[in-house]
């Protein structure tokens, strides 16, 4: 990976810390994107003492759930880089209760499928300039349960976490799909990936009833270096190389629910996303 430019979104801390460490081990130059500057910082220095090899770890800030910070964290990325060989599109969170961005679009399909949509459409030049370039969704298994309700995506009329997360899980296995389909030849290949269950800090921003559901759940999670693998595997293995649009978990491809092999809800989806990012398609 030396020589290699990385960039990996909710890198503070979780399987997204360890997969930029993972990476920065392998010789990358890693870029962490991450929400709070304390955090941030802390784990660049983390990264710089454990991978002594590699260059220092850059920082970009940035709430992905919100598209104008989404837009200057790209523009700030192709300024300081004129290629990218892997984006690692990792931060996502659950929501207990319905809350909608600045942008008015629902907080959960707004970080966990536009963010990385939006980041993927914006970097794309960077991505051909790379390649072969690598673009890794961090999906889940949740998918298997979610459904794509096109008349209301931000559940105005019904909102439950769970049915918006496994929604939104399920758009980053749909965007993995079309992406592959929609850069097909250009060496620009797209991999999606369940990480299994994890011992971190997800869902702790749900206040104490996120932190016992959690903690309830601890004593059947892997450890975050565990559930980054996949993520590393996919950013880094030659094994992989034009493969574009699978699935996978603990490293190996594995085929995902019926409705995320669509082409047509793929298709559907895409549209829809640009049109809410204002993205030209």
């Amino acid at each position: 990976m030396a020589g290699r430019v990385c960039v990996i979104t909710g890198a503070s801390s979780g399987i997204g810390y360890e997969t930029a460490l993972g990476l920065a081990q392998r010789g990358a130059s890693v870029v962490l994107v991450c929400r709070d500057a304390k955090r941030g910082e802390e784990a660049c220095e983390r990264i710089s003492a454990r991978a002594p090899g590699a260059p220092r770890p850059a920082l970009i800030l940035a709430d992905l759930s919100e598209q104008a910070q989404v837009r200057t964290a790209a523009a700030e990325i192709e300024s300081r880089h004129e290629a990218l060989h892997v984006l690692v599109n990792n931060a996502g969170a659950i929501n207990a209760r319905r809350a909608t961005t600045t942008d008015g679009i629902e907080t959960t399909f707004a970080l966990n499928h536009l963010a990385p949509f939006l980041l993927t459409r914006l970097l794309d030049e960077r991505l051909r300039a790379g390649a072969p370039a690598r673009v890794i969704t961090v999906s889940s298994d949740a998918h298997r349960s979610g459904h794509m309700n096109f008349d209301d995506l931000g559940g105005a009329r019904k909102y439950g976490a769970w049915r918006a997360y496994a929604q939104s899980k399920l758009a980053n296995v749909l965007f993995t799909t079309e992406l592959a389909r929609q850069t097909a030849g250009s060496s620009v290949t797209a991999y999606c990936l369940h990480p299994g269950l994890v011992r971190s800090r997800f869902a702790r921003n749900n206040g104490p009833f996120g932190a016992l559901v959690m903690a309830v759940a601890s004593p059947f999670a892997i450890s975050v270096k565990r559930g980054a693998t996949t993520s590393i595997h996919l950013a880094s293995a030659a094994e992989v190389e034009g493969e574009s649009g699978g699935y996978y978990s603990a490293e190996r491809p594995i085929n995902p629910s019926p409705e995320a092999r669509d082409p047509d809800v793929a298709a559907r989806l895409w549209t829809i996303s640009n049109e809410l990012t204002g993205v030209d398609p």
